[in-house]
Parts: C-alpha cells; sequence; structure tokens
C-alpha cells in the first residue's frame, strides 16, 4: 500500500473507545492480557470495521492500529481502495499479498503454494495467465482464502488493513466481506474502514459482521468543541484562545482533516490564532475543500495544474515518471511541480506519490474539464502500454475515453479482456469488451469481439450470453473455426440454462451447412449428448438407433470419437440393454483417455461413462473416474458447479454402494457449494435429489421432508434428465410419508415422461419399484403387475443389483409362498451385487416374513445379518425395524464387533475427534488448516475403518486405538 502523507503522530481526540476495542483485540490476537501476562487460550483474531464520512479520521485510526500492532510483533498487511482503480480486478487483493509473495524465487513459490499456484498466481500477478480455461469465481476465492489462511499462520500474529474499503474492486472485496467471519478461527486481525453510504452490495456482511461493538461496525462520529480545541492548541500553541478554537470548530464541523488542514493554514498565512483573527477562519477553511482547493491549485501554474490532473488521472501509487508523461511535462518542469504540490499539502511521497487525502484527490479529479479528462485517460493508457506495464493496466483508461473507432483501442481492450478472464475476473472482462464493441471493431472482427463477450458472460449472465453469440452468428465470418466455436459455446450456454431443446435446434442447423466431416461429427456428439438429457425429446429411439450405428463404425481415434463411443454407453444404459454391452462401450471410450476438464468441451460425457460403470455394478471403477475427474476440476480451480456436480454424485455413487454416512458428507458439501452457484440450477436439482435420497435410506424421513420444503423440490421439474430423476426422488418422499395417492400419481408421470423415450432400465430410475408399492394398497393387482414389469426390465439388464432391488419391489408387493421366494432370490443376487444397502433391506425383510410364517430360526439368522449390514451402512432406521423384528421373536441384537484391531492415521484421528464434538466438516477444515474435502475424505476413511457413522463416532474412538 502506497504511504500516505503522516506529517508527525498526532493525539487521536475523543477516540478512546475505538482505541480500546482495537487494544483489546490486539491482546487477544497476540496472546496478552491486559497487564501483559500470558494468557491460557489460544490467539484468536476479530474483524474491526470502522464506518464514517469522509474526513472522519478512518485513515488516521488505521495508522494508530498498525503503528500498535507493528509494536507487538504483528506482521501488518495493507490495502487501501481507491476511486481511480475500483474496476482494477484484485488491485487490493494484489496491494495485500504480493508483496508478501513476490520476492521469492518461482520454484520455491510453486512448492509453496503447490496447485493453487496457476490458479491464484495470475490474480495477483505473480505468474502470466496459463493457456486454457480459468478457474471460476469461487475456486480463485478458495486460493485466496488458502494463500492468506497459510500466511496468517505462518507469520501469525497477523493485522490486515484495508483502508477505504468502499472503493476496493470488486473481485477482492467480494473476497474478503466471503472470508472476514473466518478471521475469529485464525491468528488475524481484520481491520476495515469504509465510507457507510458508498459501501456496495456486494460487501454489506462487513455491516454485520462480528466486531467489538455489539455484532455492528464502529461509526467515527465528528469531533466536539473540546476536542478540536485540543486540536488546534497542538498545533498552533496554547496561545490559542477559546474564541478562536471554538470557530475553528463551527467552520469545519468537527471533521478533523479539515481541522488539520485548517490549523496548517493558519499557521502558513501566520494568522495569529486569537479572537481578533477569528473571523478570517472562514475564508482559510473553503481553501481546503472544493472550489477553493482548486482556486488555490490554480495559483500554483498551469504546469503544476496540469501535473497534479495526471495525478488524480493515475489515481493511486502514482510513479512521478509516468505522471510527467501524461502530463506532456519533461523531468525537470515536472520535478517542480511535485515539490510545489507538496508544498501545498496537495502531494505526499517521492519514488511514488500520493495524494494527501482521498478528498483532495476527488476534488482534483473532478475540476479536470471533461474533454481534458477524456484525452488525459487516453494519453495515459498509451504512456501505460508505452511503458510496459500491459493492457490490462491501461484498460481502466481506455474505459473512460469516448468511442472513435480505433482499432488500437479495441486490440487493447481485448488482450486486457484476454488476461483478466484468464486470471479469474470474468465480469471485469466484460466491462472491457462491452466497451469495444461500443468503439467499434471493425466489422470483420465484430464477430470475435461478441463471441469474447458471450465467453466472458458465460458463468454470471446467460441469457446475455445467448444474445451475444446469436448476434455473432449473424455477423459476416470468414474464419471457419470462429463460427464452429461459436456454434459450440451457445448449444453448452443454451443447454447449462435448461433449454435443450434450443441447444439441440442450434447444433441441428449448423450440421446441415457444415462441410467439414470432422466438424460435423464433433456437432452430432454435441447434438446427441444434449438430446440425451432432454426430458422433452420427440423420438428418443429414432436418435439411439441413429447413436449406435454411428458409434460402432467408429474407432475411438480422437476425442470426438470417444465422446460418441461413450455416449452409446449410456445410452445402453438407460435403454436397459444388457450390462456388457453397456460396458463394452464405457471401455472403447476410456481406451484412448478422456479428462473432466477439457477447456471446450462439457464433463457430460466423462461422468455419463464412469455411470455406466456404477449402474452395471461395478462402483469401484466408478470411483477411480470420479478420483480423477474431481482432481482434474480442482486442479483448474474449478470449484463451482462443477466441483459441486463433482461431490453429489460422489455421493450417490457411495449411496449405491451403502455407504450412507459418508454418502451424506459428500452430498452435503456438494449441496453447500449447490447453493453458491443458484437455486433451480442442474447442478442444485441433482444436490437436493441425492441428499433427500440418502436421507430417505437412512430412515429420517422428516429431515428429508424438510430438506426438500426448504429448497421447494417439487414441480415444476427441469427440462434435463437428472440422476437420480428428481420427479421420481419427489414421488419416493411422498411415499415415505405416507402420501400414496400422491405419490403414485407422481410417480406415474414419471413414466409417461420416461418410458416413451426407451428409458426402461430400473437401476436407473426405479420409478416403477415405488410406483408399485404406492399401488398395493388401493390396486394390489396393478402393484404386481407394475412390480413384474420392472422385474423382467432388471433381467434384461442383468446387473445383480437392478434384479435384486427389482424382486424385492415384487415381494413388498406379493403376499404367502410368493413373497418369500421373491425375496430368497433377491437376496441371492444383491449378494452378488454391490449394494450393500439393498441388500440389508432385503435381509431385514425376508427375516421378518420368515419370523411372521413361523420359521423363527432361519428368520433370526437373516435378522441379525439385516442389522449388522444396516449398522454398517449407517441406515438407522433399518436397524431399528430390525431391532423391533428381533424382540418380537424374543432375542437380542448381538454386541457388534470389537474395533479394537482397526487403526487411525494421524489426521483421520484429528478429524474423528472434532466431528464427534459435533463440529461441522467446514470448521473441522477450518481447525486443521486444510479444505473440506479433504476433511469428507478423511471421515470417509474413518467411517470405513470404524463401521459406523458420525452418530456412533464417540463411542468408536472410545475403543479405537492409534497406530
Amino acid at each position: 500500500m502506497g504511504q500516505r502523507a503522516v506529517r508527525s503522530r498526532r493525539t487521536l481526540f475523543e477516540r478512546e473507545g475505538e482505541l480500546a476495542a482495537a487494544d483489546e483485540a490486539l491482546n487477544e490476537l497476540t496472546g496478552l492480557r491486559d497487564d501483559g501476562n500470558e494468557p491460557s487460550e489460544r490467539p484468536r483474531g476479530a474483524l474491526l470495521a470502522f464506518a464514517g464520512r469522509a474526513g472522519i479520521g478512518k485513515t488516521t485510526l488505521l495508522a494508530e492500529v498498525r503503528r500498535r500492532a507493528a509494536a507487538q510483533g504483528c506482521t501488518v498487511l495493507s490495502a487501501r481502495g481507491g476511486d481511480q482503480e475500483q474496476g482494477v480486478a484484485f488491485h487490493v487483493a494484489r496491494q495485500l499479498l504480493q508483496p508478501q509473495l513476490a520476492g521469492i524465487a518461482e520454484a520455491e513459490l510453486r512448492a509453496q503454494l503447490g496447485s493453487w499456484y496457476a490458479i491464484v498466481g495470475p490474480a495477483l500477478g505473480l505468474c502470466a495467465p496459463s493457456e486454457g480455461a480459468p478457474p471460476d469465481q469461487q475456486g480463485l476465492r478458495d486460493g485466496l482464502d488458502w494463500v492468506l489462511t497459510h500466511l496468517a499462520v505462518q507469520r501469525a500474529p497477523m493485522l490486515l488493513v484495508l483502508d477505504d474499503a468502499h472503493w476496493a474492486d470488486p473481485e477482492s472485496l467480494s473476497w474478503l466481506a466471503a472470508f472476514a467471519p473466518r478471521v475469529e478461527e485464525l491468528p488475524l486481525l481484520l481491520a476495515v474502514a469504509y465510507r457507510p453510504d458508498e459501501l456496495p452490495d456486494h460487501a454489506e456482511a462487513f455491516r454485520s459482521l462480528p466486531g467489538r461493538a455489539g455484532q455492528r461496525p464502529l461509526d467515527l462520529e465528528p469531533l466536539s468543541a473540546a476536542a478540536v480545541a485540543g486540536l488546534v492548541r497542538e498545533d498552533l500553541g496554547t496561545q490559542a484562545d477559546d474564541v478562536f478554537c471554538r470557530e475553528c470548530w463551527a467552520v469545519t464541523a468537527g471533521n478533523p482533516f479539515e481541522a488539520v488542514e485548517l490549523t496548517a493554514k493558519v499557521r502558513d498565512r501566520g494568522l495569529v490564532p486569537t479572537e481578533e483573527g477569528a473571523h478570517l477562519l472562514r475564508d482559510l477553511a473553503a481553501a481546503v475543500k472544493g472550489s477553493g482547493l482548486i482556486a488555490r491549485l490554480e495559483r500554483l501554474g498551469a504546469s503544476t495544474v496540469r501535473f497534479a490532473w495526471a495525478c488524480a488521472v493515475l489515481g493511486t501509487e502514482i510513479p512521478p515518471t509516468l505522471a510527467a508523461a501524461v502530463a506532456g511535462l519533461g523531468s525537470e518542469e515536472a520535478a517542480d511541480a511535485a515539490d510545489a504540490l507538496r508544498g501545498a499539502r496537495i502531494l505526499a511521497g517521492a519514488d511514488t506519490l500520493e495524494f494527501v487525502h482521498p478528498l483532495i484527490a476527488t476534488a482534483v479529479y473532478r475540476a479536470i474539464p471533461g474533454a481534458v479528462r477524456v484525452a488525459l485517460h487516453g494519453q495515459a493508457a498509451w504512456c501505460v502500454i508505452n511503458e510496459g506495464l500491459g493492457p490490462s493496466a491501461a484498460a481502466r483508461h481506455l474505459m473512460e475515453t469516448h468511442p472513435e473507432g480505433d482499432n488500437w483501442v479495441v486490440q487493447q481492450l481485448r488482450a486486457a479482456a484476454r488476461e483478466t478472464q484468464r486470471a479469474g475476473a470474468p465480469d471485469t472482462a466484460r466491462r472491457y469488451l462491452a466497451r469495444a464493441l461500443r468503439e467499434p471493431p471493425p466489422l470483420k472482427e465484430r464477430a470475435a469481439v461478441l463471441h469474447e463477450l458471450g465467453c466472458a458472460s458465460l458463468l454470471t449472465e446467460p441469457a446475455t450470453t445467448v444474445n451475444h453469440l446469436r448476434a455473432a452468428l449473424e455477423e459476416p465470418i470468414t474464419d471457419p473455426e470462429l463460427r464452429h466455436n461459436i456454434v459450440y459455446r451457445l448449444s453448452q450456454v443454451l443447454a447449462h440454462s435448461d433449454r435443450l431443446a434450443e441447444a439441440s435446434e442450434t447444433l441441428a442447423r449448423e450440421i446441415r451447412v457444415t462441410g467439414d466431416a470432422r466438424v460435423r461429427l464433433r456437432m452430432q456428439s454435441e447434438q446427441f449428448m444434449w438430446d440425451a438429457f432432454r426430458a422433452d425429446e420427440p423420438d428418443s429411439p429414432a436418435r439411439s438407433r441413429r447413436l449406435a450405428r454411428l458409434a460402432d463404425r467408429l474407432t475411438g481415434r480422437d476425442l470426438t470419437e470417444r465422446y460418441v463411443i461413450g455416449l452409446r454407453a449410456w445410452d445402453a444404459t438407460l435403454r436397459g440393454e444388457p450390462a456388457h454391452v453397456a460396458l463394452h462401450h464405457a471401455e472403447r471410450a476410456l481406451a484412448g483417455g478422456i479428462r473432466w476438464a477439457e477447456a471446450d468441451r462439457g464433463f457430460e460425457v466423462p461422468v455419463l461413462v464412469a455411470f455406466t460403470f456404477m449402474y452395471a455394478d461395478r462402483p469401484g471403477r466408478t470411483e477411480e473416474l470420479f478420483a480423477a475427474g474431481i482432481a482434474d476440476f480442482e486442479s483448474q480451480g474449478w470449484h463451482g458447479a462443477h466441483l459441486s456436480f463433482g461431490y453429489t454424485l460422489l455421493g450417490y455413487v457411495r449411496y449405491r454402494r451403502g455407504r450412507l454416512a459418508e454418502a451424506e458428507d459428500f452430498a452435503r458439501a456438494g449441496l453447500r457449494l449447490a447453493e453458491r452457484v443458484g437455486a433451480k440450477t442442474p447442478v442444485h436439482w441433482y444436490a437436493v435429489g441425492v441428499i433427500i435420497q440418502i436421507l430417505l435410506a437412512r430412515g429420517r424421513v422428516t429431515e428429508a421432508a424438510q430438506i426438500g420444503e426448504d429448497h421447494a423440490f417439487g414441480a415444476p421439474f427441469p427440462a434435463a434428465v437428472t440422476f437420480p430423476d428428481v420427479q421420481t426422488v419427489h414421488g419416493e418422499l411422498l411415499l415415505a410419508r405416507g402420501l400414496t395417492k400422491e405419490a403414485a400419481a407422481e410417480l406415474e408421470a414419471a413414466g409417461r415422461r420416461l418410458d416413451p423415450r426407451g428409458m426402461r432400465n430400473p437401476s436407473w430410475c426405479p420409478w416403477q419399484l415405488h410406483l408399485a408399492r404406492a399401488e398395493r394398497h388401493d390396486a394390489p393387482e396393478r402393484a404386481v403387475a407394475t412390480a413384474l414389469e420392472a422385474v423382467h426390465r432388471a433381467r434384461q439388464f442383468g446387473a445383480p443389483s437392478a434384479v435384486g432391488q427389482a424382486l424385492r419391489a415384487a415381494a413388498d408387493v406379493s403376499s404367502g409362498s410368493a413373497r418369500v421366494k421373491f425375496l430368497e432370490e433377491s437376496v441371492s443376487h444383491l449378494e452378488r451385487s454391490p449394494a450393500a444397502y439393498e441388500l440389508a433391506c432385503a435381509l431385514v425383510a425376508l427375516g421378518t416374513e420368515l419370523r411372521r410364517s413361523g420359521s423363527p430360526k432361519e428368520a433370526a439368522e437373516y435378522l441379525y445379518r439385516g442389522l449388522d449390514a444396516a449398522m454398517q451402512c449407517g441406515a438407522d432406521g433399518l436397524g431399528d425395524e430390525a431391532r423391533a423384528e428381533l424382540a418380537a421373536a424374543g432375542l437380542r441384537p448381538r454386541r457388534l464387533h470389537s474395533t479394537e484391531t482397526d487403526t487411525l492415521t494421524a489426521p483421520e484421528r484429528a478429524a474423528a475427534s472434532l466431528t464427534a464434538r459435533g463440529r461441522t466438516t467446514t470448521e473441522v477444515a477450518e481447525e486443521l488448516g486444510t479444505e473440506e474435502p479433504a476433511v469428507v475424505r478423511l471421515l470417509s476413511a474413518v467411517y470405513r475403518k470404524l463401521g459406523t457413522d458420525r452418530t456412533g463416532l464417540a463411542a468408536a474412538l472410545g475403543r479405537q486405538t492409534v497406530r
């Protein structure tokens, strides 16, 4: 942070309360009590937020906090928002973090930042952006969180100061506002000052975060007459009489900055501070600000005025040589102007210039005639490029110029947008490109600019992206590759906006006019993919036949062919073709490799290929692919929708394997990420559906219903196909709540939607299984027919889990010997599958039926096995059911096997201990100084080793030995 002018250390009048709060926070931060002795509790951080209007003394107060922190051995990080730098992405973040990292050799910096190097490095100006897709905004914030957290721990205790937060760039300010709640768990004091009337919406959190004033910021009030008198006498001596001091208070309204400047003017004029000279104070006060300040500046001469204007245009941390170039002055003339401005108390500094106060900078900037100001910004942009500072530094100046059809301006703004986009600031890139479009660009480049603008708006404004990309297609395009890229991107954004039919039609139109066979194949693969997700596809069976014919003649020589083959594998799964057919195509698709984080492709096909293995009872292979895919997402800094999908669907895989506690942890992590992305988005539907299904399996129906209500889980359902199918999950939830008629209606609607499309695999969507259970009370014969049809479909697919699950549903709606027969066959199939929860359900159901039919010995063994399996899965409700059946048979549950021979690693032990004390995974991550996904993985290993879940963790830990 550039240093402001500090004339001398002054007394801070009437700021005792604020300084006491700062001292209290610093003592807790450094581990000292008021008496200077070491406390027993560990040091902790806090937020101090100071609010007040301009000139009220926020900067002086922060300077004193910095001084006291440094005296107590704190590492101090400082930054300041700037009126002219608000549009420069990561300006504040760079001020804070760059000085701590910039001096480190690249190899050491790479080692220190690890996988975060390529994600946060470009944002902090530590390295050039890499080629390929940029990190998403959440991933970048997570990276900045990691850097600041580790700096705070490594260089503790630490004070982070942000002055003029209301002028901080949006990217930095939104990051710090989101990070601020964590400071109390770190050895970090965050001190922020801002003007409350100018604080942007994305920083509203600073108004209510934990502070030292009852959950609100500390509001700075104007000084009283007595305080102003003390300030005047400190500057001018005790000869300043009461009348003079009171008039100083009256003309400044108790504003500390104006009072200090007024005393300086009195001293400069040689005015005696007595009642006789008091009548001159009003005129002197007027010269401190506004038109008076400008009149004083103009008296310094034309070249000095122009130099001041150049500095106002450049903003903060002003290199004198750059200011001279912008002003058009020689080095000696510029040095004289800088001296004059320092003498007039307008500028301060030597190697780097700074305005004495933001009020002065604002007044000087606003005094520049409009046409001159525009010209100076244009000159500044040229000078910045000439100095080698790059297009990103020049872009903020070009944003202030008038469009003139200058292609140089267009090129610089496009280059700045590329840099900014790859650094993780798409909103800023969008503003640059929108300005480039207004220049305007040459006709032949207009489509390219519209394409770039659409890509920059993709994550934040999908509807705007569609408009830009469609407009780009209407422009004359001479480069076929550009046109194809526009079509790919347009279809993607339409699909991700739940407009799958439009995405398919866009590709279909282009396929008809595309002459290049490889491009046409790529477009066909994209169209096949979006059609596979469409719930309203007009002729799904015909599309499946075309896909099969195409995939069967491809060899998988490139990524496009492997995508087509992967889609064929998934289509076989949906349609319920024999599982070995689906697996054959899935292995073909993987033979040449499919990465999840391809820059210009979606991750949908790799996920579908992975799911093919899961539904075909090879979930281990699925988890291998998911682990590699999630690692791809994390390495790219994709922590928003992509990572949410990854964790949610990994939770779904664990659910299918019967590891319900692990599944819940993953699904909840996915839901938290999905909530950041937004409600009713595809990733949100997935996350809510998965968590509801897991909670139902665990017997927590009320909690599942509450989550459904909290997230408006119901009609209208998305146009896209989801996993699990959300309408079916909603029907399952209604059934679990005892609303059988409503459940039957919902499940019948799901069948009417899926059956005509050929989606007949009950392993993928068990709507028939739940429908049969919903029908058994009012239409038992129809229920049996529905269940038997599902059994037939499951046998066609052939996966043991699918057949076993369908047979159990048939048993649920049958009676007598048929019921026992179905259950025995169900257990036989499920024992050969990885579906541990389904097996537990079948075992308990079979044991229950045998007990009721008079075979207690046989029943006992199945019930004991079912109870053990339910407990291993974390299916608490099913376990209670098994215990009740055992009690009804006059039997007591066997003791669970001891876990004394199991072992936990130290990280697993730490994560487990904190979780057993009621901490959430987020809190455990903060406590251990790691990331939430790592904690989820640790806990998954713990649950697997101990054979328990979160609820039984404390008891299990008591028996656990540490290796």
